[in-house]
Order: structure tokens, then sequence, then C-alpha cells
């Protein structure tokens, strides 16, 4: 069986987020009161007390950079996010944020979408299209054209981290 492994925004995008983010603001610490923001740099959610920093990001922006791409469209920048300083990344390697439904999009080497499917919580419970989030990237990298995946949020659709081929 082929696991898959959600990665978190890597520590030199993540230095350059906390100077300047993605929309080309400085980022203004804050401290989480109640927790529970979802960490995009150690892919956990984030215990009271905590500083942060939400910042802009455009993963696919910063992804064609790297490989060519040109995401046109898909160029999409929103909020994540991030502890205010440096931290240690995952813990685990369980996949994040997977008690909800969330939608699985790929993207092809070009940068445009290939399309994409909703998943249900890791709980056992399919989607309501009866998927599961092993399933989804299963089909997903089945299709030699997909390049990488992104898994969203489906309430405000934020980007919450990347799975790649192994």
């Amino acid at each position: 069986m082929t696991t898959y492994s959600a990665r978190p925004i890597g520590a030199a995008v993540l230095k350059e987020l906390r100077d300047t983010d993605d929309a080309g603001r400085r980022p203004v610490p804050l401290t989480d009161e109640e927790g529970g923001s979802p960490l995009r740099c150690c892919l956990r959610r984030s215990e009271p007390g905590e500083r942060l920093c939400l910042v802009s990001y455009a993963p696919l922006r910063r992804w064609a950079a790297r490989t060519g791409a040109e995401p046109g469209p898909y160029d999409e920048t929103g909020p994540v996010f991030v502890h205010a300083d440096a931290c240690a990344g995952p813990a685990t390697d369980a996949l994040p944020f997977a008690n909800a439904h969330r939608t699985v999009r790929r993207y092809a080497a070009t940068g445009r979408i290939l399309g994409g499917r909703l998943v249900g919580p890791s709980s056992g419970t399919p989607s309501a299209s009866g998927e599961t989030f092993t399933e989804a990237f299963t089909e997903a990298f089945a299709d030699p054209e997909v390049a990488l995946v992104h898994v969203r949020a489906v309430e405000y659709g934020c980007f919450l981290y990347e799975v790649r081929r192994g």
C-alpha cells in the first residue's frame, strides 16, 4: 500500500513569509488566545497562547518559480497561519487536518488544474462521493499528468498542505 505524506511549508519559504508575505505585506505577530488555528509550518493546530502570524501564501506561484510551470489563473494567494518564529516542523507523519471534509485538487506540471475531489474525514467516513484521502491520492497519482495535489479546507478554500509523488 502506498502512503502519502503531507508537506508543510518549507523552512526557507517560512523565513521569507515571516519577513514579507506573498502579498508584499510585513506580517504582524499575534497571540492565539483560544488555540485551534491550523498551522502550515508544523501541520498541527495551535495551542492557546502561541505566537502566530497570518500571512498570504501563493503555493502554486512558488512551486512554478522552481519548476518553470505557468499556473496562470490558478495562481491563488490565500491566508495561512504559521508560527511567528521558527518551529521544529511536524512531530508526526500522520495525515493532518483530516477530521473534516476536504478538497483534494490535482495540478499538472504545467500549473493548470486537473480536477479535484471532495473527501471525508479520516475517521473512516467517506465523502458524499464515497472517497477517502487514500483513495483520492491514489486516483490522483495514477494519472501520470498529475504533478502534485493540494489539500484545502472546504469551508474557506484555504491551502492546508501539498502532497507529491513519493
